[in-house]
């Protein structure tokens, strides 16, 4: 499911945000100020953020020229209150792919929103990193802390789907789904046989344990 970040410091605008891309089929993530968007745009598995400029301790353009400077190609639509030409042009030439002046009806913002999806790099999101993990999905290898780590296709692909979706429970028979093409099988412990493996190679500490739902990459 394509993730969408949210950075917006007003909750009546996040919360307007995050109803309609949620009622329109988007994973939502968000926040209120650009150091915990920073971590989720360099966290890997967002797929487009929309940032306000006027985050209160990091401002959005900020943001922007940071994960730009890392080589992130991210999509990013602006939000902003200000109307001036100057800031319009600062923020395209700081690497936004759009800007959206506020106020604004969601139909035009989701209309951006998949204008700017349909536009993402085919060579784009081919790195998933999360902390001190990463994945290469060309070349299929894993490295923990710059260590290169041999794993095996199932526990690669049971990996990314951690990666993808950090911080969410995903239930057994999500990741049974998803990684074996399997129905549910009460019976079986595959799943947990290969988080096992994945907690020795990767760190026990990325993945816990939610009693009753599944798991969750930290």
């Amino acid at each position: 499911m394509t993730r969408i970040l949210i950075a917006e410091d007003e909750p009546q605008i996040s919360a307007f945000v995050e109803r309609g891309l949620r009622a329109a089929g988007y994973d939502v993530v968000v926040v209120d100020d650009g150091p915990p968007a920073l971590d989720f745009l360099r966290g890997g598995g967002i797929d487009l953020g929309l940032l306000d400029i006027g985050l209160p301790t990091v401002d959005g353009l900020e943001v922007l020229r940071q994960i730009r400077r890392e080589g992130r190609t991210v999509p990013i639509i602006m939000l902003t209150a200000r109307t001036s030409t100057r800031d319009t042009v600062e923020g395209l030439e700081s690497g936004a792919n759009d800007y959206i002046r506020k106020p604004f009806t969601f139909e035009e913002l989701l209309a951006r929103v998949r204008s700017r999806l349909r536009e993402v790099p085919t060579d784009a999101g081919t790195t998933i990193v999360h902390g001190e993990v990463s994945l290469d999905l060309l070349s299929r290898r894993a490295l923990v802390a710059g260590r290169e780590v041999e794993l095996s296709a199932r526990e690669f692909a049971l990996a990314e789907q951690f990666l993808r979706s950090p911080g969410t429970v995903l239930s057994r028979e999500q990741l049974l789904s998803r990684v074996w093409e399997m129905d549910f099988d009460p019976g079986s412990n595959v799943v947990d046989v290969y988080v096992r493996y994945l907690r020795g190679k990767l760190g026990a500490h990325h993945i816990a344990t939610v009693r009753g739902a599944g798991y969750r990459w930290e």
